[in-house]
């Protein structure tokens, strides 16, 4: 296969917990551990995994709006983490991010035609008003919305609409990389799937390249090349979507694609409920993180950390007892 758009070797992040007197740092909260993966161009990587397991945080250290504690992240094979001020402004062009919420991620102050214009200016991408006005009207008409919306603010507009216009921002500087960092959860059902289509489209009329994070299996599922599912700072699975959930290794994968709703009323899917809350960050089990709510759990899953496994058509996976 052809050399990677995105490749992330080994990258965690640990954040500092702080206590006593004069603030001293008394342990941590590993948010990522050791996680690797590649991205190739034109396709996009689902990142699954439920709430605070870490998703947010990788997405964001692969732009460095999070610096991460370690590892690397490779753009076309150079180190972004290494990277000095000018070449990361540099990279900005090259790689954007869409938030989860609409309506704190828009300046409330500035109208659509000034938010679509900043980055444009920023990185001086037009040579004059005409060419940027241009520019702008062009961003509309790519996330179908009305040329006369540059003129109003985000408040005139829907939570659908004010996710087009984040996802029109994002476009502004023409990147190949995109992170969409739950961009339709914050959304109702009925415009999760406009958005959904909206992002496939620009995908294939523009190459983009996108990392996907939802919580949404069947959002995911949809959009999504491949998948990664995480847990606890950790991937534990990493398969082609059709193949992830036909024929999932990882206990925690199975008891996530047994929770995914069946359309059909007279089909009974097996439940999966697992027992017990997600442990702390501030002091994971032992071994395998998921051992302590996993039916599967041995002796061994508590001393050791599993290493990954392949098991064939680059389906990656870490557990002891996969096939039991």
């Amino acid at each position: 296969m052809s050399t990677p758009l995105l490749e992330v070797r080994h990258l965690t992040k640990r954040f500092p917990i702080r206590g006593g007197l004069l603030g001293r740092e008394i342990g941590h909260i590993e948010a990522v551990g050791d996680v690797s993966f590649k991205i190739h161009k034109g396709e996009c990587l689902g990142l699954v995994g439920e709430s605070g397991c870490g998703k947010s945080t990788l997405g964001r250290s692969l732009l460095r709006l999070i610096e991460p504690t370690s590892g690397e992240v490779l753009f076309y094979g150079e180190n972004i983490l290494k990277m000095d001020r000018t070449k990361l402004r540099h990279l900005r062009k090259k790689v954007q991010i869409i938030f989860q919420d609409p309506y704190a991620s828009l300046n409330p102050r500035m109208t659509v035609g000034d938010i679509l214009g900043e980055p444009i200016d920023i990185h001086g991408l037009a040579n004059s008003r005409a060419e940027k006005k241009k520019r702008v009207a062009e961003l509309l008409d790519h996330v179908q919305l009305s040329k006369d919306s540059i003129f109003k603010y985000p408040h005139e507009f829907s939570g659908g609409q004010r996710q087009r216009i984040c996802i029109a921002r994002a476009l502004a500087v023409g990147p190949e990389f995109i992170v969409c960092d739950e961009p339709v959860s914050a959304l109702d059902v009925s415009v999760q799937a406009q958005v959904i289509n909206l992002l496939m489209d620009l995908q294939k009329e523009l190459d983009l390249t996108y990392l996907f994070i939802a919580h949404d299996l069947k959002v995911v599922e949809f959009i999504s090349h491949r998948i990664s599912v995480m847990y606890l700072g950790h991937i534990v699975e990493s398969a082609k979507a059709h193949q992830l959930y036909r024929t999932p290794r990882h206990p925690y994968t199975k008891a996530l694609t047994s929770a995914i709703p069946v359309p059909n009323p007279f089909h009974k899917s097996q439940r999966i409920i697992l027992k017990g809350d997600v442990p702390s960050p501030i002091s994971p089990p032992a071994g395998c993180h998921f051992h302590p709510r996993c039916w599967k759990a041995s002796e061994q899953c508590s001393k050791a950390f599993p290493e990954e496994t392949n098991g064939g058509s680059d389906h990656f996976f870490r557990c002891f007892h996969p096939n039991e």
